[in-house]
């Protein structure tokens, strides 16, 4: 039996509800600094999350939803000066503590270290972004705690293309069949198990209706013990919540 070495996580959506409250809240105060009249709405960005990737959002934005906007000349310029803009105000949003870790992710990060399993992270989200959520959500030092923090533009195609998993799964030194993807959304899925890994889903407000046929199991967060998670696809058996055992019992489970 092949033996469990290491989780790796998605990070917005999967490890933090970061796109209503944080992304869509930062994005908008971009524009508004921009002097842009654009506005996100929680309805539009669900639209928008259709594709992966800040700049890539708002490429998709202009294309499909505000053609009428005058493109400057220099756009990609422009896209990467409102990202970046975006992200200042994120890490604010996140140094103002207004971006909680999900239920149950920071025990079970507790208990995978205690336990010798090694920990990476396969985002689309820039390395800043992810540092910051690290930083003040989870542990000032968290970030010593991943052996690789796969993130941004480190691989040239987002998901739902496989890549960043590829890249993450190359630097571990680890095959895909010895580690467990955590997700959110369907694009997560498509790029973990396009990359060979089982895949747990954590489904949130903007991915409840996704398709997740190809997932170990799917919940609505991972649970602790006094609040358990609920079981939206696939058997968690006894289990309530997302433990180190209970883990390694879905990776065993013969396909």
């Amino acid at each position: 039996m092949v033996e469990l070495k290491a989780l790796i996580f998605d990070v917005d959506g999967t490890l933090a509800d970061t796109e209503r409250d944080g992304h869509r809240v930062a994005f908008n105060r971009a524009f508004e600094q921009a002097g842009l009249d654009w506005n996100w709405s929680d309805a539009l960005y669900g639209k928008l999350l259709k594709v992966a990737g800040g700049k890539e959002r708002i490429r998709y934005y202009l294309d499909e939803f505000n053609q009428a906007f005058k493109r400057p000349e220099m756009l990609d310029e422009f896209i990467a000066g409102l990202h970046n803009s975006k992200t200042d105000y994120y890490t604010q949003l996140l140094s103002e503590g207004g971006i909680p870790l999900r239920t149950g992710v920071k025990r079970l990060i507790d208990e995978a270290r205690q336990s010798g399993l090694r920990l990476a992270i396969a985002t689309t989200t820039t390395p800043a972004n992810v540092s910051a959520l690290l930083r003040y959500s989870l542990h000032e030092d968290s970030e010593q705690w991943f052996d690789i923090i796969a993130a941004g533009d480190v691989v040239p195609a987002k998901k739902p293309a496989p890549d960043i998993y590829h890249y993450a799964l190359e630097q571990l030194g680890l095959e895909a069949g010895e580690c467990l993807a955590f997700e959110d959304s369907r694009n997560g899925i498509l790029s973990s198990v396009g990359a060979g890994l089982a895949t747990i889903i954590t489904i949130n407000g903007y991915t409840k209706d996704h398709d997740f046929k190809d997932a170990l199991i799917v919940l609505d967060n991972m649970g602790e013990p006094d609040r358990p998670f609920k079981v939206i696809q696939g058997d968690a058996e006894q289990s309530t919540y997302l433990d180190v055992d209970t883990l390694k019992q879905l990776f065993s489970r013969p396909e």
